[in-house]
Protein backbone atom coordinates (compact mmCIF):
# COMPACT_ATOMS: atom_id res chain seq x y z
CA UNK A 1 0.00 0.00 0.00
CA UNK A 2 1.32 3.41 -0.89
CA UNK A 3 2.03 5.78 1.98
CA UNK A 4 1.86 8.84 -0.28
CA UNK A 5 -0.63 11.42 0.90
CA UNK A 6 -3.60 11.83 -1.43
CA UNK A 7 -3.66 15.18 -3.17
CA UNK A 8 -6.89 17.20 -3.02
CA UNK A 9 -8.77 17.73 -6.24
CA UNK A 10 -8.78 21.20 -7.73
CA UNK A 11 -12.32 22.06 -6.66
CA UNK A 12 -11.37 21.25 -3.06
CA UNK A 13 -8.29 23.46 -3.36
CA UNK A 14 -10.44 26.35 -4.54
CA UNK A 15 -13.08 25.94 -1.87
CA UNK A 16 -10.69 25.39 1.03
CA UNK A 17 -8.32 28.25 0.26
CA UNK A 18 -8.93 31.04 2.76
CA UNK A 19 -6.90 34.08 3.74
CA UNK A 20 -4.99 33.22 6.90
CA UNK A 21 -3.75 35.92 9.28
CA UNK A 22 -2.11 33.83 12.01
CA UNK A 23 0.87 31.61 11.20
CA UNK A 24 3.05 29.21 13.14
CA UNK A 25 6.36 31.11 13.46
CA UNK A 26 8.30 27.89 14.09
CA UNK A 27 7.41 26.43 10.69
CA UNK A 28 9.99 26.94 7.95
CA UNK A 29 9.98 26.35 4.21
CA UNK A 30 13.26 25.63 2.46
CA UNK A 31 14.55 27.67 -0.45
CA UNK A 32 13.82 24.87 -2.91
CA UNK A 33 10.20 24.71 -1.71
CA UNK A 34 9.80 28.46 -2.06
CA UNK A 35 11.37 28.39 -5.50
CA UNK A 36 8.94 25.65 -6.56
CA UNK A 37 6.00 27.80 -5.45
CA UNK A 38 7.37 30.72 -7.48
CA UNK A 39 7.82 28.45 -10.49
CA UNK A 40 4.23 27.26 -10.25
CA UNK A 41 3.01 30.84 -9.85
CA UNK A 42 5.03 31.76 -12.93
CA UNK A 43 3.06 29.32 -15.06
CA UNK A 44 0.12 31.73 -14.88
CA UNK A 45 -1.13 33.19 -18.16
CA UNK A 46 0.02 36.64 -19.22
CA UNK A 47 -0.62 39.03 -22.08
CA UNK A 48 1.65 38.10 -25.00
CA UNK A 49 3.38 35.69 -22.58
CA UNK A 50 5.45 38.60 -21.30
CA UNK A 51 5.26 37.29 -17.71
CA UNK A 52 4.79 40.65 -16.00
CA UNK A 53 5.89 39.60 -12.51
CA UNK A 54 8.84 39.59 -10.18
CA UNK A 55 8.80 37.88 -6.77
CA UNK A 56 10.65 39.63 -3.95
CA UNK A 57 11.00 36.95 -1.26
CA UNK A 58 11.27 37.78 2.43
CA UNK A 59 12.54 34.72 4.26
CA UNK A 60 15.18 36.13 6.64
CA UNK A 61 14.01 37.39 10.02
CA UNK A 62 15.82 40.72 9.62
CA UNK A 63 14.19 41.40 6.25
CA UNK A 64 10.77 40.56 7.65
CA UNK A 65 11.29 42.90 10.60
CA UNK A 66 12.23 45.67 8.17
CA UNK A 67 9.04 44.97 6.22
CA UNK A 68 6.78 44.87 9.30
CA UNK A 69 6.26 48.63 9.84
CA UNK A 70 5.86 49.17 6.09
CA UNK A 71 3.08 46.56 6.22
CA UNK A 72 1.34 48.51 9.00
CA UNK A 73 2.39 46.08 11.69
CA UNK A 74 0.58 43.07 10.26
CA UNK A 75 2.20 40.25 12.22
CA UNK A 76 1.73 37.64 9.51
CA UNK A 77 4.59 39.34 7.68
CA UNK A 78 7.05 38.06 10.27
CA UNK A 79 5.23 34.98 11.55
CA UNK A 80 4.70 33.31 8.18
CA UNK A 81 7.51 31.14 6.89
CA UNK A 82 7.87 33.45 3.92
CA UNK A 83 6.28 36.65 2.69
CA UNK A 84 6.44 37.22 -1.04
CA UNK A 85 5.97 40.64 -2.57
CA UNK A 86 4.48 40.26 -6.03
CA UNK A 87 5.74 43.07 -8.25
CA UNK A 88 4.32 44.06 -11.62
CA UNK A 89 6.68 44.74 -14.52
CA UNK A 90 6.05 48.14 -16.13
CA UNK A 91 8.52 47.30 -18.88
CA UNK A 92 7.39 43.77 -19.66
CA UNK A 93 7.78 44.56 -23.35
CA UNK A 94 11.50 44.07 -22.75
CA UNK A 95 10.77 40.40 -21.98
CA UNK A 96 9.53 39.64 -25.49
CA UNK A 97 12.77 38.46 -27.03
CA UNK A 98 13.61 36.14 -24.12
CA UNK A 99 10.05 34.81 -23.92
CA UNK A 100 9.93 33.94 -27.61
CA UNK A 101 13.56 32.92 -28.14
CA UNK A 102 12.84 29.16 -27.93
CA UNK A 103 10.07 29.50 -30.52
CA UNK A 104 12.24 31.62 -32.79
CA UNK A 105 15.18 29.22 -32.54
CA UNK A 106 12.88 26.31 -33.32
CA UNK A 107 11.69 28.11 -36.45
CA UNK A 108 8.06 27.71 -35.43
CA UNK A 109 6.71 30.65 -37.41
CA UNK A 110 3.13 29.54 -36.74
CA UNK A 111 3.47 29.95 -32.96
CA UNK A 112 3.24 33.73 -32.56
CA UNK A 113 -0.31 34.01 -31.28
CA UNK A 114 -1.80 34.67 -34.70
CA UNK A 115 0.92 37.05 -35.93
CA UNK A 116 2.68 36.41 -39.21
CA UNK A 117 6.15 36.55 -37.63
CA UNK A 118 7.91 37.38 -34.40
CA UNK A 119 8.86 40.76 -35.89
CA UNK A 120 5.19 41.61 -36.39
CA UNK A 121 4.41 40.45 -32.86
CA UNK A 122 7.22 42.49 -31.32
CA UNK A 123 6.15 45.59 -33.26
CA UNK A 124 2.60 45.28 -31.89
CA UNK A 125 3.91 44.92 -28.35
CA UNK A 126 6.10 48.01 -28.66
CA UNK A 127 3.23 50.01 -30.12
CA UNK A 128 1.01 49.09 -27.18
CA UNK A 129 3.66 49.99 -24.62
CA UNK A 130 4.33 53.36 -26.25
CA UNK A 131 0.77 54.66 -26.01
CA UNK A 132 -1.33 56.60 -23.48
CA UNK A 133 1.43 57.93 -21.24
CA UNK A 134 2.03 54.69 -19.37
CA UNK A 135 -1.53 53.83 -18.31
CA UNK A 136 -1.56 50.68 -20.41
CA UNK A 137 1.75 49.38 -19.08
CA UNK A 138 0.66 49.96 -15.47
CA UNK A 139 -2.67 48.26 -16.02
CA UNK A 140 -0.94 45.31 -17.64
CA UNK A 141 1.63 45.07 -14.85
CA UNK A 142 -1.02 44.93 -12.13
CA UNK A 143 -3.44 42.74 -14.08
CA UNK A 144 -0.93 40.06 -15.02
CA UNK A 145 1.00 40.08 -11.72
CA UNK A 146 -2.34 39.55 -9.96
CA UNK A 147 -2.88 36.39 -12.00
CA UNK A 148 0.48 35.10 -10.80
CA UNK A 149 -0.34 36.06 -7.20
CA UNK A 150 -3.57 34.09 -7.26
CA UNK A 151 -1.78 31.10 -8.75
CA UNK A 152 0.85 31.38 -6.02
CA UNK A 153 -1.83 31.08 -3.34
CA UNK A 154 -3.47 28.12 -5.07
CA UNK A 155 -0.10 26.39 -5.41
CA UNK A 156 0.47 26.88 -1.69
CA UNK A 157 -2.97 25.48 -0.88
CA UNK A 158 -2.34 22.44 -3.08
CA UNK A 159 0.78 21.70 -1.02
CA UNK A 160 -1.07 21.89 2.27
CA UNK A 161 0.15 25.39 3.10
CA UNK A 162 -1.78 28.45 4.20
CA UNK A 163 -1.55 31.86 2.59
CA UNK A 164 -2.86 35.36 3.04
CA UNK A 165 -2.73 38.28 0.59
CA UNK A 166 -2.13 41.81 1.87
CA UNK A 167 -2.53 45.16 0.16
CA UNK A 168 -2.37 47.19 3.36
CA UNK A 169 1.20 48.42 3.02
CA UNK A 170 2.98 51.64 2.11
CA UNK A 171 4.05 51.06 -1.49
CA UNK A 172 6.27 54.14 -1.66
CA UNK A 173 8.07 53.22 1.57
CA UNK A 174 8.41 49.66 0.29
CA UNK A 175 10.11 50.84 -2.89
CA UNK A 176 12.54 53.03 -0.91
CA UNK A 177 13.35 50.47 1.77
CA UNK A 178 14.06 47.60 -0.60
CA UNK A 179 15.53 49.58 -3.49
CA UNK A 180 12.90 48.44 -5.98
CA UNK A 181 13.87 49.64 -9.48
CA UNK A 182 11.44 52.02 -11.23
CA UNK A 183 10.64 49.21 -13.64
CA UNK A 184 8.52 47.44 -10.99
CA UNK A 185 5.38 48.39 -9.09
CA UNK A 186 4.42 46.61 -5.83
CA UNK A 187 1.08 44.87 -6.32
CA UNK A 188 0.52 42.88 -3.12
CA UNK A 189 2.17 40.83 -0.41
CA UNK A 190 1.44 37.14 0.09
CA UNK A 191 2.28 35.47 3.42
CA UNK A 192 2.78 31.69 3.17
CA UNK A 193 3.33 29.11 5.87
CA UNK A 194 1.51 26.87 8.34
CA UNK A 195 -1.67 28.25 9.86
CA UNK A 196 -1.62 28.72 13.63
CA UNK A 197 -5.40 29.05 13.71
CA UNK A 198 -8.14 28.70 11.11
CA UNK A 199 -8.97 31.57 8.80
CA UNK A 200 -11.87 33.79 9.80
CA UNK A 201 -15.06 32.47 8.16
CA UNK A 202 -16.34 34.54 5.26
CA UNK A 203 -19.32 34.24 2.96
CA UNK A 204 -19.46 34.46 -0.82
CA UNK A 205 -22.17 35.79 -3.07
CA UNK A 206 -24.15 33.12 -4.92
CA UNK A 207 -23.57 32.83 -8.64
CA UNK A 208 -26.95 34.35 -9.47
CA UNK A 209 -25.79 37.60 -7.87
CA UNK A 210 -22.56 37.80 -9.85
CA UNK A 211 -23.63 36.61 -13.31
CA UNK A 212 -25.13 38.89 -15.97
CA UNK A 213 -26.24 36.93 -19.00
CA UNK A 214 -25.49 38.39 -22.42
CA UNK A 215 -25.36 42.06 -21.41
CA UNK A 216 -27.08 44.51 -19.08
CA UNK A 217 -30.53 45.82 -19.82
CA UNK A 218 -30.74 49.45 -21.08
CA UNK A 219 -30.84 51.92 -18.18
CA UNK A 220 -30.34 49.05 -15.78
CA UNK A 221 -30.30 49.96 -12.09
CA UNK A 222 -28.80 46.59 -11.20
CA UNK A 223 -26.01 46.78 -8.61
Amino acid sequence: MSTAQAQPDFTTILRERHSVRHFDPSFRLGEAEIAELAELAGSAPSSWNLQHWKFLVFSDASAKEKLLPIANGQRQVVEASVTIAVLGDLEANRNAEAAYRPVIQAGAEDAYAGYSSHAALFAQIEEAYARDGGTYRRDEAIRNASLAAMQLMLAAQAKGLASGPMVGFDAEAFVRAFHVPPRYVPVLLVAIGKAARPARPTSRFPAERTIVWNGFEPDSSMT
